[in-house]
């Protein structure tokens, strides 16, 4: 039998986790060292009283049930919790579960798009930015994120035509890959842009609790207008090392809420009820290790940055979230042949830069899932490979 496939399978490539995942098989089967900092899930465990909450959730067999829908205290939760810690007021009609922040990302365009419709997009960004948009039929177009403007968009850049026929746009500070963190200013920009042009703005505030440097994390719908144009994913996977669960929440304008809700009903029944009483324990529980697992993350990142550049690879330390988006050195014009090197000759696993973009290139971004006392091992393996010997010339 002949099989066949959609056009827009055959257009996703092969996620460059899986292909870098697959080499370090290979690293490890030959009996290599390893130091795999392609993908951000968080070495850190749950707080106790999370696991607890779900461990006692899962021993009632009448949570094994559909949830069909929100329970109304882990709605409760979510209010409480954003108006402690961002001062945004939610209603229960402004608040749904997601299974993780990727997924929304993934399904939103459902709701906003039709075949054809525009969006804008960041370059470099997180591949579902684009990949979700896409399934749907919707035409990406990215806007570009320059280190210069401390990769932010030029909202003035950004050409009339596009500003004028865009569905939505989507945003993400603290940002993955580049790592770094939006002022009130771009905040107060962004949502005078999508009122001038009517365009939805989706934001992306996975990180918002990893901000180094003794700033806090801040929420797009503190500023004023902001309930008004959009919508903000905040999910519980960084923050309280809940991954696996698979539990965010997309907040904000009303409206659009209602349109998600409708298409997701389609979709599944409800995230599991184990997990919903693990994330109101997670929202309402102490929030110490929140704060102390920022302060280790900075550690980390301090520690991988200034490493690699005291033996001559230069890595700027990051704003936030938990990576370091790495200039590749100068010996090198390409972010895969830096990547492939660096794993080949020093057992250290990288992303290549242009997983997430165009403008990718020219850089590597690493995920800081090890201790202080590991990254400091593989900084030693990168210094004794070799690989930095010929732009220290």
């Amino acid at each position: 039998m002949e099989l066949t496939f959609s056009k827009r399978s055959q257009n996703i490539p092969e996620g460059i986790f899986s292909l870098l995942n697959t080499k370090k098989e290979e690293l490890v089967k030959a009996g290599r060292k390893v130091y795999n900092f392609s993908v951000g899930t968080p070495d850190f465990h749950p707080p106790v009283h999370i696991m607890e909450a779900m461990q006692k959730a899962c021993s009632d067999p009448e949570n094994y049930k559909y949830a069909l829908a929100d329970r109304p205290e882990l709605l409760d939760a979510v209010s409480r919790f954003y108006d402690r810690r961002f001062g945004v007021f939610l209603s229960h009609s402004q608040i749904m579960s997601l299974y993780g922040s990727q997924e929304g990302m993934a399904h939103i365009a459902l709701a906003l798009c039709d075949p054809g419709d525009m969006v804008l997009v960041p370059d470099p960004g997180y591949p579902v930015f684009r990949v979700g948009p896409e399934l749907t039929g919707a035409v990406c177009v990215t806007y570009p994120l320059y280190k210069e403007n401390n990769f932010l968009p030029d909202f003035e850049d950004i050409p009339e035509k596009y500003a004028r026929a865009a569905k939505f746009m989507l945003i993400s500070y603290p940002a993955n890959p580049v790592c770094s963190v939006a002022g009130d200013d771009f905040y107060e920009r962004a949502i005078a842009f999508a009122r001038k042009y009517q365009v939805i703005l989706l934001h992306d505030n996975a990180y918002a609790d990893l901000v180094y440097g003794g700033k806090t994390g801040k929420s797009f719908l503190s500023y004023p207008g902001a309930m008004e144009v959009g919508i903000e994913f905040y999910s519980l996977s960084k923050s309280y090392n809940m991954t696996g669960m698979r539990i965010s929440f997309a907040v904000g304008n009303a409206r659009i809420i209602e349109e998600f809700k409708k298409v997701r009903s389609q979709i599944d029944y409800g995230i599991f009820l184990p997990v919903q009483y693990a994330a109101i324990a997670a929202l309402t529980g102490p929030q110490d290790s929140v704060r102390e697992q920022c302060r280790l993350y900075e550690e980390r990142c301090r520690a991988l940055c200034r490493g690699l550049t005291r033996i001559g690879w230069e890595v700027p330390d990051g704003q936030g979230t938990m990576f370091v988006w790495a200039p590749i050195p100068g010996n090198y014009t390409s972010s895969e042949r830096f990547a492939l090197d660096l794993m080949e000759k020093a057992g250290v696993i990288v992303v290549p830069g242009t997983a997430f973009g165009r403008l990718g290139e020219g850089y590597v971004r690493m995920a800081l899932v090890y201790p202080v006392e590991e990254i400091d091992k593989a900084v030693r393996a990168v210094e004794e490979s070799g690989i930095l010997k010929a732009c220290m010339r």
